[in-house]
């Protein structure tokens, strides 16, 4: 039996919106890694949301570190999960581990645009915001 089906679309039962999550491959995993833009971001870029990347920093806006800031550290494609610098708990031994968070839960504020493929990607996206406003100007 086929493990995933790349003609699926959408499901209202969350145990197949889980099952496609689960078995996704990883370069679909990575749309899952996407994070929404803070607002003068989503000005400049024309976008509202973008794949996280490790450097970007970014605010985490739900759960008991809401409103805390820091820069990514790691990103598990695997588990679709991140961790942030700074942002720890203590373990039951007195030790200390980094916190793993839902890209959901995250706001991007500042890119890390040292790349050269992820610059050109946001480039394109201003050319295609400004050619949108020039045709919707009277």
């Amino acid at each position: 039996m086929k493990k995933f089906s790349t003609y699926w679309k959408s499901s209202r039962k969350p145990n197949k919106q889980r099952k496609y999550s689960a078995n996704a491959s990883l370069h679909l995993k990575r749309k899952f890694m996407s994070a929404n833009l803070s607002k003068e971001l989503r000005k400049k870029y024309g976008k509202r949301n973008f794949p996280l990347r490790k450097g970007d920093n970014v605010k985490i806006m739900r759960g008991k570190f809401r409103k805390k800031t820091g820069k990514i550290l790691l990103v598990n494609m695997k588990k679709i999960k991140v961790e942030i610098e700074g942002i720890q708990m203590k373990k039951q031994d007195g030790s200390k581990t980094n916190i793993k968070f839902n890209p959901s839960a995250l706001q991007i504020t500042e890119l890390n645009l040292e790349d050269r493929k992820r610059t050109e990607s946001l480039a394109n996206s201003i050319k295609k915001t400004e050619k949108g406003e020039n045709k919707n100007a009277p």
